[in-house]
């Protein structure tokens, strides 16, 4: 099945107005290349101003509260997210479940409460280097996925799972492409598993120091359907060469 691509960026507390120019940036950039989505998932301060200047062009947040309103001091809801112009969020982030203590159970609320919402949501899980080394990954990151995923998703194409192995975030270091194969083939499984045909539609992605020197022969692994990118992301410079990575292998 052709599944189209999609590289989103994950700017983490990152990003103020004076980087609207490098949005704008990667917004022109992303219109040269009509068979790729392109999204950017942004600080919450920074969605409304991003959706004003860049008009038409994916803008999404990094985290939602699966309440829809209460006493929840500092979070945001997915209205919230909506209302400020946002078309997409990512749940379950490594990140928020270490920093945060974020349970299986609470990745999976929030991204129905999203869903339910009308947003597109990227769903990430992942191992730690130990669960690597000990030869668990692919077992690990199953049953991760397997607790945290929505009992309906509605479209696929409103739904993706980014693979993120934890030791690969930031560090530079990035799994063989073997061992990418054989976890994306796992999470498609799953997947299949809980969603019948329409789990072959879901976008898997990779994320983990995805760069311009790896992205092309990352996104020729089955089962890659693109990348959530980090630090790469934050300019149109370094993010500019994912995406044309990405059209290159469609290309091809």
């Amino acid at each position: 099945m052709t599944r189209r691509k999609l590289v989103a960026g994950n700017w983490k507390m990152y990003g103020t107005s004076a980087e609207l120019g490098e949005i704008e940036g990667i917004a022109r950039a992303a219109q040269d290349h009509s068979a790729i989505d392109v999204a950017l998932c942004l600080p919450a301060t920074l969605i409304e101003r991003a959706t004003q200047t860049v008009s038409g062009f994916a803008i999404g947040g990094q985290d939602v509260h699966s309440a829809g309103k209460g006493a929840h001091t500092g979070c945001v809801s997915a209205a919230m997210l909506v209302d400020a112009g946002a078309g997409l969020t990512i749940v379950g982030h490594s990140e928020r479940r270490e920093a945060q203590h974020e349970t299986d159970a609470e990745v999976k609320a929030k991204a129905e409460a999203a869903l339910a919402a009308g947003l597109d949501v990227i769903l990430c899980i992942g191992e730690s280097l130990d669960v690597r080394e000990q030869g668990r990954a692919v077992a690990v990151v199953d049953a991760q996925l397997a607790a945290s995923l929505p009992a309906r998703i509605g479209a696929p194409e409103a739904f993706s799972v980014a693979y993120e192995p934890i030791w690969a975030i930031g560090t530079g270091k990035v799994p063989s492409l073997g061992d990418i194969a054989e976890m994306h083939a796992a999470l498609r499984r799953r997947l299949v598993a809980a969603y019948g045909g329409a789990g072959n539609a879901v976008r898997i992605l990779y994320g983990g120091s995805v760069k311009a020197s790896n992205a092309a022969e990352i996104f020729a692994v089955p089962d890659v359907e693109g990348a959530l990118v980090g630090g790469a992301s934050l300019t149109a410079a370094d993010f500019l060469p994912i995406i044309e990575a990405a059209g290159q292998v469609i290309d091809f």
